[in-house]
């Protein structure tokens, strides 16, 4: 039944109209329905004036009571019929809003999904932070008010129609002053749009500021800047009531004009109307049905000049999300489906560096330059820009650019770049010492999504030297993490990183320094036991630590990201300069 919004495909980014008809067909029933009830709602109070003038004209003022009863029956008739299609045309409404807004999470949701880190170098956090709590509200309002606006312009005609064969000249006044009357209202309309969006601009740094506060607040008190930010946040949220301040000049003139406007033009009526009743052109009640029509006129035109604020409010909002949904991925999808389960038992190359990594073996890397490690890192795990294809210059996690690889990292002799991006994240795992914790059970966390038992993540903890962690927490496996992992300390997140990496067990497992954050005792035993733990999986140790190197299988050394040396740790130990001053400095800095 919710297909459409919990599954609702790619939406079109080239203009707002095609996000917003896109977005029409996925719910095109309920806003029919909506529209019909809306239709038949807005109708029905436009005839009401029209029943009550037949009724002093038939019934009060020759004093016919079978006339009177017969008018005051069909009252009666068009209330109930007010009242059931309006609570309809209401549930309709909140059904297309919720439809309408939802749906811009779950393509957004998508999006960061699927594309975070491409969106987050494109665009700041508080951007895409709007977009699910300010741009979700824009959009679905504008499916929200069709149902009224359909209904305001129907009834709008019909009304039009009864004021014309009652009076030509009143009824051009009230059919000719509606659209004059929203032509003047587009005077205020145009520039209040561009104030929307220099205010949609703002609000969204002041909320990427906030959040990147937030985040490192800790290290802020650490060293004593937590007043530059606060400051900074201060000169923020100044702009951002200033803008909102510009909005609310134009917000106000046009509020005003809804109510100004429409009360002229009902007195330009009721003055037509009362000369032509002098005249002897409309009767006693005609007038009264005139200014009830007049009045009722302004309920349309206020309908229609709220769905054109909402549509304005809406193409702010979503130019915002189309370019979010434009971003591209890093990794553009391959035709057909692949595996590496075979390939996993042949050697991992990385033809940028030269490095060839063994099958089943334990292999570090070694530089004088760790960015140069790290973006190792990110190619053979496509991570970054410029990971995903042939021909492009690779990035990796460190941002580090480097020459044109050709056709990419390969294991077994298959491109990975030839394949799903979910086979290579399937068979090739980066865990970098930042690694995050989520919010929900540790349980759920060493798992990362994937089936594995309490004896595999016990395993993976005591590999990681995180057991006494597990046995400090009060609910063991089932006691629940904070958001980012704020209860632990970095060594203990860094080494809760390494356990889910473990827990994982994927076929080729690449570590970006995962002993960084802890003593040397403790790094001395995880690196002993990661040793036997993936003996027989291809594994990759980016590290200068002697005391993980002298558990590897063997080491590569790069110079400027290219390998020009390779062997075990003694061998490049005694027989390498660059190779000695790099590992005795990185010792030292332990």
């Amino acid at each position: 039944m919710f297909s459409h919004v919990l599954n609702p495909g790619s939406p079109p980014t080239t203009t707002p109209f095609a996000f917003l008809l896109w977005g029409a067909r996925l719910q095109w029933r309920t806003l029919v329905a909506g529209m019909v009830c809306g239709i038949v709602w807005m109708t029905a109070i436009g005839l009401v004036p029209a029943a009550i003038g037949r009724g002093i004209d038939d019934g009060l003022v020759p004093g016919d009571r079978g006339e009177l009863v017969r008018w005051s029956l069909i009252l009666t008739g068009l209330s109930l019929v007010i009242a059931l299609s309006g609570s309809i045309r209401h549930w309709f409404a909140v059904q297309n809003w919720l439809d309408g807004a939802f749906r811009v999470v779950v393509v957004t949701d998508e999006a960061v999904t699927t594309r975070g880190q491409e969106i987050a170098r494109s665009f700041p956090a508080g951007d895409v932070v709007s977009v699910t709590t300010t741009d979700m509200e824009r959009v679905g309002h504008v499916y929200d008010t069709t149902a009224r606006c359909s209904g305001a312009i129907v009834s709008f005609a019909v009304v039009g129609v009864l004021l014309l064969r009652a009076s030509v000249s009143t009824g051009l006044v009230v059919l000719l002053g509606a659209p004059v009357l929203l032509a003047m209202l587009s005077l205020i309309i145009r520039p209040l749009q561009r104030r929307q969006a220099e205010q949609r601009e703002e609000s969204g740094r002041l909320t990427t500021l906030g959040t990147d506060t937030v985040a490192g607040l800790r290290i802020l008190r650490g060293i004593g800047g937590e007043a530059e930010f606060v400051g900074r946040y201060a000169v923020q949220s100044q702009r951002v009531r200033q803008a909102g301040v510009r909005v609310a000049g134009y917000q106000a003139a046009l509020d005003a004009s809804q109510t100004l406007l429409p009360g002229l033009f009902v007195v330009l009526v009721v003055w037509t109307g009362a000369r032509a009743v002098v005249r002897g052109d409309l009767t006693t009640g005609e007038l009264v049905a005139f200014y009830g029509y007049a009045t009722f006129m302004t309920f349309p035109l206020r309908t229609v000049t709220e769905m054109v604020e909402h549509v304005i409010r809406f193409r702010v909002a979503a130019t915002k999300i189309m370019a979010i949904l434009r971003v591209p991925s890093d990794h553009p999808a391959v035709a057909g489906e692949g595996s590496l389960e075979t390939a996993a038992d042949g050697d991992l190359v990385d033809p940028v560096s030269g490095a060839v990594f063994t099958r089943g073996a334990l292999t570090a890397v070694v530089s004088a330059r760790p960015e140069d490690s790290v973006a190792l890192a990110g190619r053979l795990g496509r991570l970054g820009p410029g990971a995903a294809g042939p021909g492009k210059a690779a990035a990796g996690a460190g941002g580090v650019e480097a020459t044109a690889y050709g056709a990419g990292p390969t294991l077994g002799g298959r491109t990975l770049a030839d394949l799903p991006i979910d086979v290579v994240r399937r068979t090739v795992v980066v865990n970098d010492p930042e690694a995050r914790l989520f919010s929900g059970s540790l349980r759920a966390q060493l798992r990362a999504g994937r089936p594995a038992d309490d004896t595999t993540l016990v395993r993976a903890l005591g590999t990681a030297h995180a057991t006494e962690i597990l046995h400090s927490l009060p609910d063991g496996l089932d006691t629940i993490v904070e958001e980012k992992g704020r209860g632990f300390s970095g060594g203990q997140r860094q080494r809760l990183g390494l356990a889910r990496a473990l827990a994982i067990d994927p076929p080729v497992l690449v570590l970006i320094e995962p002993t960084s954050a802890v003593d040397a005792h403790t790094e001395a035993r995880i690196a002993e036991e990661l040793a036997r733990h993936r003996r027989g999986r291809t594994t990759v140790v980016a590290t200068v630590s002697p005391l993980v190197l002298h558990h590897t299988d063997r080491v590569i050394l790069l110079v400027d990201g290219r390998a020009v040396a390779s062997g075990t740790h003694a061998e490049l130990l005694s027989g390498n300069t660059a190779y000695r001053d790099i590992v005795i400095r990185g010792g030292d800095d332990r």
